[in-house]
């Protein structure tokens, strides 16, 4: 009998799909289209593991479905190839990080080609491309040239502004733009310079440059965001990071935070992925407030949530990184002041947030005016005050607050109660009023807190002392890379003033630089180009895009990523509207999800894209975990013990790697030969092997628990990795790889493949019309596979398929009537063995191409049912009746059926009460 050889039949399908552009797609008006999209990956050096695939197989399963549902399906495929591990590698070695993009690259499209997803890899993107990010430039050219008009609710362009600026000056301007925007009249705003207008537009301009704080890592020569740093190192290698005020390119993101939080509603997202970016959005609606400083001619704002507890306030903190400390702090108090900020900014914003334990902070020796008792309270710096969020000010309420009372009680500050019980609400507070008095509850008739703030912030507004304010905790993000291996920003400087390129100069390509590190000067890598520069040397911008520039569009560009004349046409956006399932981590909620949707709102706002939320529905897969397994060495002694045995020594538990491992069973041989002192080493057995010890943990290089997906698809094919994938469990959920368990699958698909193949390699087929029973398998798998794949629930198909392959082979099934339309069942989870089943029932066009099953429900309707029998409430037995029969035959029957009759007992049935379909009770004296 022939063997199923899974090798030879997978490159025979795999070079068919690929002579035959079996995966090409094209604008098909004669076909509702569906739009697939994995998140691209970053290609790194040592490839994917069998974690990698877990989304781009489920991804591949619904595309394939489609397909056959009749959808023209776009399922493409490229990669996120600018980052830090190609230019660290580069620094390292000197080789180009392109060339090391390249190579990498390589190794990940064979990988993905060997698994037989159906990309259509003619839509291939890369982000380090000239022709893609000559996109990403021009996008970020239009946001450079735009601004946002809080009138209209949307991005203009920067021309508009200008001319308004001209008419009338910014009096009567809604617009998002810096808080110390001056005001200045149209007679102003002509007497200026070119200089002073164009510096004056930057804080107004969607992309913008501005001295920040931010998170710089000496030893990396870059600035790093918040989610890079970890107790004041950076994540990856563990250098130090300071906190640094710089000039930093950065995007007005915080124009869109109400927008970005309205479309969540709109789509079909992971509450959690809401979630967080709703949190991280921070919306607050609250007030600010001036406190005078005693003794200088200056005020401190605070923003608060709470003015029902201004009569508690006892002190003020400010944010180490503010401006504010320098000028407010005493001689006396300088030094400590200033060494207590040297210490605040090695800790990141994270790690402050997160720390409610420990308390610390500095007074600065000032005193600030309560804005109604005018009594004096102190200054102080603290770094649980973040300079990014509100003003950078809390004012402190020891009585309301669980840090200000921490902070109050650790420096013996006063503690003034002004609320009622602990647990006042707005019935309960006591509120300011125009004289400085307190509005008791009973003034404000029991309204609710929101109506209460829009009075009581109006009342602050005539005292000319504060205004409402709406809060958001979103910063802009920061958009510049004090890097190489990046898309260079088309900006030049001219007397030191920034200006946009033309389209026309763009792409702006990276140019060849001696060396990948910043200048002896501290300047980014580019600065090492002496020629970076335009015809009238003006030099570019030296700092390059963050990784998040090329991935915030690129779903855009697969729609037609061969225009060279537009980013993506409107005959292709019409079609294809936006992606209909895309599938990624949740680990990206704040980061690439975040600044993706900005993008999109920006491109519909400018009318380059007709959707203003890219995606409409989203699916985070859960991460395949690595099955660790370990050695026990014997302390202070050469010796390794079984795992069973290590009861009776004393040991250490060693990571040993899993492919040297099979069924738990240590290979000694090549344990031996892959360390050194195992050489020598003595190993206490049981039952002549050495058994290792097992845990489940996140799959990684250095756990040793990599599993490298090209050495199971040698040894078990492409078909069963895929298969197996599926069957480990729920798509969302966690789970832990056991290679032990691909056998079964496995074992599943050669039973698949006799049943089919006779000896001599031939279909076995019948022409034999099925009957009712062998109808009534197939069409109830039909039903469950269709379900399951609309909703993702895959696992439970495979295991549909191995019960529908088990019952057919009981009846020895062989009718081309059942055997096709199952092979077109399993086609999306395994291609290759489905191609050549399907050929060999004599199909000549492929699988792929083939109409999905249709359900149809008269084969599953069952004709009798097994009722379970209760007496007196308990049920004793189970009787088989026709759906069909008569009331009074079931009662008949039910009355004379021995096993009543033993329950019974001889008892009078009273009562027979037969729930049709469901369940018949007896009720017997």
């Amino acid at each position: 009998m022939a063997e199923y050889n899974f090798r030879e039949v997978e490159k025979k399908w795999r070079t068919f799909w690929k002579a035959n552009g079996i995966y090409k797609t094209g604008n098909d008006l004669s076909k509702p289209k569906y739009y697939v999209l994995d998140m691209f990956p970053y290609p790194s050096g040592s490839g994917l593991h069998v974690g990698h695939p877990l989304g781009y197989i489920a991804s591949d399963i619904v595309s394939r479905y489609k397909k056959m549902k009749g959808f023209n399906v776009l399922h493409p495929m490229g990669f996120d190839s600018f980052g830090l591990p190609a230019e660290q590698y580069a620094i390292n070695t000197g080789q180009h990080p392109a060339i090391t993009t390249e190579n990498n690259i390589a190794r990940y499209k064979e990988q993905l080609k060997n698994l037989g997803f159906s990309f259509d890899w003619d839509r291939e993107v890369r982000t380090s491309d000239p022709s893609f990010y000559k996109w990403t430039q021009w996008i970020f050219r239009e946001l450079y040239n735009s601004w946002y008009n809080k009138t209209t609710d949307k991005a203009e362009d920067i021309d508009s502004l200008v001319h308004s600026f001209e008419k009338e000056g910014n009096k009567n301007i809604a617009a998002a733009c810096n808080e110390d925007t001056p005001i200045f009249s149209a007679s102003e705003w002509k007497q200026m310079t070119e200089r002073e207008k164009q510096v004056l537009l930057l804080k107004y301009r969607l992309a913008y440059v501005n001295e920040s704080h931010v998170n710089w890592c000496p030893a990396l020569g870059t600035v790093l965001s918040n989610d890079e740093v970890k107790d004041g190192f950076s994540e990856r290698g563990g250098h130090p990071v300071i906190k640094k005020k710089m000039p930093q390119w950065s995007m007005r993101i915080t124009a869109y935070a109400e927008r970005l939080l309205r479309g969540l509603e709109t789509i079909e997202w992971p509450e959690p992925i809401k979630e967080m970016q709703r949190n991280w959005i921070g919306k607050s609606v609250g007030a600010e407030l001036d406190f005078s400083v005693a003794e200088k001619n200056m005020q401190i704002r605070v923003f608060t949530t709470r003015l029902d507890t201004i009569y508690g306030v006892t002190f003020l903190t400010l944010a180490p990184e503010s401006d504010i400390v320098s000028a407010i702090t005493t001689e006396v108090q300088r030094p400590l002041v200033e060494a207590y900020i040297q210490q605040a900014i090695h800790k990141s914003e994270k790690d402050r947030m997160s720390d409610v334990k420990s308390v610390s902070g500095v007074f600065t020796g000032s005193y600030a005016l309560h804005p109604f008792t005018k009594e004096s309270i102190p200054i102080w710096v603290a770094d649980y005050v973040l300079s990014g969020y509100g003003t950078g000010v809390v004012m402190g309420v020891p009585c309301s607050d669980t840090r200000d009372y921490a902070f109050a009680k650790h420096f013996s500050l006063p503690i003034i109660p002004v609320l009622e019980g602990e647990t006042a609400d707005i019935t309960k507070s006591n509120f300011i009023a125009k004289s400085g008095k307190m509005i008791h509850s009973q003034d404000l008739n029991g309204m609710e807190w929101g109506k209460a703030l829009v009075k009581i912030t109006a009342q602050i507004e005539q005292m000319h002392i504060g205004k409402q304010k709406i809060n958001y905790k979103m910063r802009d993000a920061i958009f510049g890379r004090q890097r190489y291996w990046g898309e260079p920003i088309p900006i030049y400087y001219k007397d030191g003033i920034p200006y946009v390129l033309d389209n026309t100069a763009l792409p702006l390509t990276l140019p060849e630089v001696n060396a990948y590190l910043p200048t002896e000067y501290g300047e980014p890598p580019l600065a090492r180009a002496m020629d970076f520069k335009t015809q009238d040397g003006n030099p570019y911008e030296y700092t390059t895009m963050p990784g998040w520039a090329g991935s915030s569009w690129y779903f855009f560009r697969y729609m037609d990523p061969h225009n060279e004349k537009e980013f993506c046409s409107k005959e292709a956006q019409r079609y294809w509207q936006k992606v209909d399932l895309y599938l990624g981590g949740a680990e990206h909620a704040t980061g690439h999800l975040l600044y993706s949707r900005f993008w999109t709102k920006f491109l519909y706002d400018k009318g380059f894209v007709n959707v203003d939320e890219y995606a409409q529905k989203l699916v985070n897969q859960g991460m395949i975990q690595g099955r660790s397994n370990f050695v026990y060495r014997v302390v202070g002694e050469n010796t390794f013990v079984s795992f069973h045995l290590i009861q009776n020594y004393k040991t250490t538990p060693l990571h040993v790697d899993v492919n040297m491992v099979e069924n738990d069973v240590l290979d000694i041989e090549k344990f031996k030969n892959a360390r050194a002192e195992a050489k020598t080493a003595q190993f206490i057995l049981e039952d002549d092997k050495y058994i290792c010890g097992w845990e489940v943990e996140k799959m990684s290089k250095s756990k040793l628990n990599v599993v490298n997906p090209d050495d199971i698809i040698e040894k078990y094919g492409a078909d069963t990795l895929r298969l197996y994938e599926m069957f480990l469990g729920p798509l969302e959920q966690f789970k832990p790889w056991n290679t032990n368990g691909i056998e079964g699958v496995h074992k599943f698909l050669k039973k698949l493949w006799k049943f089919f193949v006779d000896e001599n390699s031939n279909g076995r087929i019948s022409l034999e019309k099925p009957n009712p029973e062998e109808l009534k398998i197939l069409h109830k798998t039909i039903k469950k596979a269709s379900e399951d794949i609309e909703r993702l629930s895959f696992n439970t198909s495979v295991s549909a398929f191995m019960i529908c392959l088990n019952e057919l082979i009981a009846l020895k099934c062989n009718k081309k009537e059942i055997l096709e339309p199952f092979i077109l069942l399993i086609a999306p989870y395994t291609p290759h063995i489905a191609e050549e089943l399907w050929y060999l029932l004599g199909n000549k066009s492929s699988v792929t191409v083939a109409p999905y099953p249709l359900y149809n429900p008269e084969y599953v309707q069952e004709d009798s049912f097994e009722y379970p029998i209760a007496i007196n409430g308990k049920t004793r037995t189970k009787i088989l009746f026709s759906l069909d029969i008569e009331a009074t035959a079931i009662e008949k029957q039910v009355i004379e059926n021995e096993s009543v009759l033993k329950w019974t007992d001889g008892k009078k049935i009273k009562k027979i009460i037969i729930m049709k379909g469901k369940i018949i009770n007896i009720v017997t004296d």
